[in-house]
């Protein structure tokens, strides 16, 4: 995982995380534990691998995440790509696997919140059909219905 920061350019990590983390920090061992222990019950973690030809390493291309709200029934989800590996379907194929899993766990609702300037996130969510609602600060919020409310 420590491997997979070091592919990120600062423009995805400000993608994803909305400000500049420095890789040092994404790295410490507390940070990188916190996220690769999850609980089953509220997240689903999903990761993107291959076995480079060249070393025979595994290396992570891509990690996907879905959350669950503490209320209500619907989760979060995000994606980080490594970025040698963006601009190849990786961000389209994890969304609709997280979207198989919500809909395997009966959420309602599936959300994300996207900086306006992540337009590969935004079409993404486009083509998926999320609805999309642009708000002052320049943000998007995607949402997608899962379950139709009773």
């Amino acid at each position: 995982m420590a491997r997979f920061h070091a592919t990120l350019s600062e423009r995805s990590v400000y993608l994803r995380y909305f400000h500049m983390i420095p890789l040092d920090t994404r790295i410490t061992h507390e940070r990188l534990a916190r996220n690769s222990y999850i609980d089953y019950d509220r997240e689903m973690v999903l990761v993107a691998e291959r076995r480079d030809v060249s070393t025979g390493d595994r290396e992570i291309l891509a990690v996907a995440r879905l959350t669950k709200e503490n209320s209500g029934n619907e989760a979060e989800f995000a994606v980080l790509i490594s970025d040698k590996f963006q601009g190849r379907g990786l961000g389209t194929e994890l969304v609709k696997r997280l979207l198989e899993i919500a809909r395997a766990e009966k959420l309602d609702r599936v959300t994300a919140d996207i900086l306006g300037e992540n337009r590969q996130m935004i079409e993404i969510c486009r083509q998926l059909g999320f609805s999309l609602r642009h708000s002052a600060g320049g943000g998007v919020r995607a949402e997608l219905e899962i379950r139709a409310p009773a």
